[in-house]
């Protein structure tokens, strides 16, 4: 039965995704994490900056779904980009 399970997608498989690397914006880090939503991942980014000597982190997720991760990842980088553009230091109020 955990052969089928497996075979199917069912189980036992590491639910973390891959690492990936972190983008410096405009004074913000943004660590792009695309979240698992069944067969597809969901655009997602922890977005972080150090102010007055304390790191202030947002996590930014959407509502788009993409196929891969890797494509996820670059949406999310440039969603997160978009966001610290339009709103700065304010999406940690």
């Amino acid at each position: 039965m955990s052969f089928l399970k497996k075979l199917f997608g069912g189980g036992g498989g590491s639910t973390k995704p891959p690492s990936t690397s972190a983008e410096t914006h405009n004074g913000f880090t943004i660590y792009p994490e695309p979240v698992k939503d069944g067969g597809t991942w969901r655009i997602g980014a922890r977005i972080e900056k150090e102010i007055n000597g304390e790191v202030k982190s947002h996590f930014m997720m959407r509502a788009d779904t993409l196929q891969s991760f890797d494509e996820a990842c670059t949406a999310s980088v440039s969603k997160a980009r978009m966001l610290v553009d339009q709103q700065g230091e304010t999406i940690f109020s």
